[in-house]
């Protein structure tokens, strides 16, 4: 007499392929969202739809043709300024995330390697630095120069370099506390070399998470500055101050402040997007558990 067949234990699913296909489908909707705003930022470079200061528009033009999104307050073409305010957006962000990203990334790299009072004095800078409010530092280089796109990029990346400076200074000791540091010092490698081949590759990936994070944040403040009037001045448009323009009329031509505002969200959207991807990318751990 034949006896059934006995299944084996059921295995459950290796939910691997799908956690990379979630983390995949977040990079890619981050790339499309960020990457469609650096299009349009491009293109502005070589075309506009009308010079920024051309006026002839009337006043709160409904959209339609010429001007496709219709007007501004002064007669402005719409679609023209969101053209130029996502190159500034972009030139502010990441003029700021390059600035920041050099002086923290040097900060954090001499405190780690500091004697232990200099290491407590660079510690109690970088905290007074990043307690200190950003738009008040604004406000305080704009004192010192004009009012303009280069002050407001000096302004947030020096708040931003103090963020960066904490974050290299903690990786950069982890890392010496590492065996294999000792081992490279012990056979003759000197301090320099020992930056290039062992620190800095082993700090990079988290720092691009966080420099792809300061970048949404400095976007966010770039345009927080312009609507104080603390930007980019005009004929340069910034979406921050087409916010701050179009809420006198909001009620009767809503697009003005409508259109900035989402082409804002999508942007810091997508960058957090694609920092939440490099995230998954950088930590193993987290694409286990995820």
């Amino acid at each position: 007499m034949s006896h059934p067949h006995t299944a084996g234990p059921l295995k459950a699913a290796d939910p691997a392929p799908a956690g990379r296909r979630r983390r995949s489908a977040t990079l890619v909707i981050g790339c499309l969202l960020a990457g469609a705003i650096v299009a349009v930022a491009v293109v502005s470079l070589f075309w506009v739809p009308f010079a920024p200061e051309d006026t002839s528009g009337g006043r709160l033009a409904p959209p339609g043709p010429p001007h496709l999104l219709g007007t501004d307050k002064l007669g402005r073409d719409l679609l023209t300024q969101l053209m130029i305010g996502a190159r500034v957006a972009l030139t502010a962000g990441a003029g700021s995330v390059a600035l920041g990203g050099l002086l923290g990334v040097a900060a954090g790299l001499l405190a780690g390697f500091a004697t232990r009072w200099l290491d407590d004095t660079i510690s109690a800078l970088l905290d007074i630095l990043i307690a200190f409010p950003t738009l008040l530092l604004a406000m305080l280089v704009v004192a010192a120069r004009d009012a303009s796109l280069t002050s407001a990029i000096l302004a947030i990346g020096l708040a931003m370099s103090a963020i960066v400076a904490r974050l290299t200074r903690v990786l950069v000791k982890r890392v010496l506390a590492q065996d294999f540091i000792t081992a490279s010092r012990t056979s003759g490698t000197s301090w320099p070399r020992v930056v290039a081949e062992h620190v800095l590759p082993n700090i990079w990936p988290t720092l691009l998470v966080n420099l792809a994070l300061q970048l949404g944040l400095a976007v966010l403040a770039e345009a927080s500055l312009s609507y104080l009037g603390l930007g980019a001045p005009p004929p340069n448009a910034s979406w921050g101050r087409m916010l701050q323009e179009a809420q006198a009329t909001v009620l009767t031509a809503p697009l003005g402040a409508i259109a900035p505002g989402v082409l804002l969200v999508v942007l810091v959207v997508g960058v957090n997007l694609v920092a939440d991807g490099l995230r998954d990318v950088a930590d193993p751990t987290r694409r286990r558990t995820r």
